[in-house]
């Protein structure tokens, strides 16, 4: 996947309709040049005909009609000439006038720098692929997005407080305005070509309609969602969730844990995950340790005597786990493992196996 450069940028108005806006204002700066340059050559030719005008005369008696700047005639017109003056003032009134109105809103568009910045943002979001959406950046999105950054992944916000995206915004940070329950604004964000959708939103009805219209927006999407209540898990589960957290629940078992088995849990909480500089945990696909589709056994490729790091989980393809498995446990195509070390092993884990 190419790696897209974040940036963060403040807008008043990123929604889809302003995209749709956009495309029609293109085609309409276009059908204003068309039809003024239709309407001057067939001014200089007019004259041209009529009044026997050198090309210049022509040129120049076309654009005084046009520009009704009110000049004299280059030479005295005929009956045919006026004719045609008066026909070339009449068609200029509507083209004219439509003409330079449209160039003049176009100029000025392009001369706001926020509509310059959401034009840069819309182009950043249209590259964007196998991207990660966060919907929300309350408590668990600015921790979603901590984690994600540490990771280096490409991934945008969608959030609909604009005094949020005022006091967030930075440089690492690609926000996107607007209430992510309306289909627009997903596909606004990209979400037909994003891999996956984090849904932090603090209440269940919202996230659940968020779920179920992403789900049927892009099929292949997966999808982990916040809840709050025990009723919502399942109602949330089916709405096309892979995975439902419960944060509150999450942070009472921890803190009983605490308690129970106090130096375990100091002992978990050691084993950072949170980024690529200071890690021990470390999810590895077959693919990134093997070029060929060859299976082998953990005893074969020796990690721990190669890199200090050890096997603690398997994966296999049809999404069984094995927690800490035996030597003679096969590695094949499509299957994942778990290894745990210091980030110093991790880091030449990395460069032996070329990750």
């Amino acid at each position: 996947m190419a790696k897209i450069k974040r940036f963060s940028v403040y807008q008043k108005n990123l929604s889809i309709r302003f995209v749709s806006m956009l495309k029609w204002f293109s085609s309409k700066i276009y059908l204003a040049l068309v039809l003024l340059i239709g309407v001057i050559t067939v001014g200089v030719f007019g004259f041209r005909f009529f009044s026997d005008y050198s090309w210049i005369d022509a040129l120049y008696m076309t654009v005084i009609t046009m520009s009704t700047v009110g000049f004299g005639e280059v030479e005295p017109l005929d009956d045919s000439a006026k004719l045609f003056t008066v026909f070339l003032i009449a068609a200029n009134v509507v083209i004219f006038a439509y003409s330079i109105s449209i160039i003049t809103e176009y100029i000025v568009n392009k001369s706001d720098p926020q509509k310059v910045q959401y034009r840069k943002i819309q182009k950043m979001i249209f590259k964007l692929e196998n991207h990660i959406i966060i919907v929300g950046y309350g408590r668990n999105g600015k921790q979603a997005a901590d984690k994600l950054l540490a990771y280096d992944k490409s991934f945008i916000i969608v959030e609909k407080d604009k005094s949020v995206i005022e006091r967030y915004q930075s440089e690492k940070l690609l926000f996107q305005e607007g209430n992510a329950t309306e289909d627009d604004v997903l596909i606004g964000a990209g979400i037909k070509k994003a891999s996956c959708l984090i849904c932090t939103l603090p209440e269940d009805a919202d996230n659940l309609f968020i779920v179920l219209s992403s789900r049927q927006i892009n099929n292949d999407l997966k999808i982990i969602s916040r809840a709050s209540q025990d009723a919502s898990y399942k109602k949330i589960r089916l709405a096309g969730a892979d995975n439902v957290i419960m944060p509150d629940r999450i942070g009472g078992d921890h803190m009983a844990s605490l308690v129970v088995v106090p130096d375990l849990i100091e002992f978990l909480d050691n084993l950072s995950i949170v980024g690529k500089k200071s890690i021990n945990i470390e999810e590895i696909s077959f693919e990134d340790l093997f070029d060929d589709q060859k299976e082998r056994t953990i005893l074969t490729i020796d990690m721990r005597s190669r890199t200090g790091c050890t096997i603690i989980g398997y994966k296999s393809p049809d999404g069984e786990y094995i927690v800490n498995p035996e030597a003679d446990t096969v590695l094949m195509p499509g299957s994942k493992i778990v290894v745990l070390g210091r980030p110093e092993q991790v880091n030449l884990l990395n460069k032996e196996f070329d990750i």
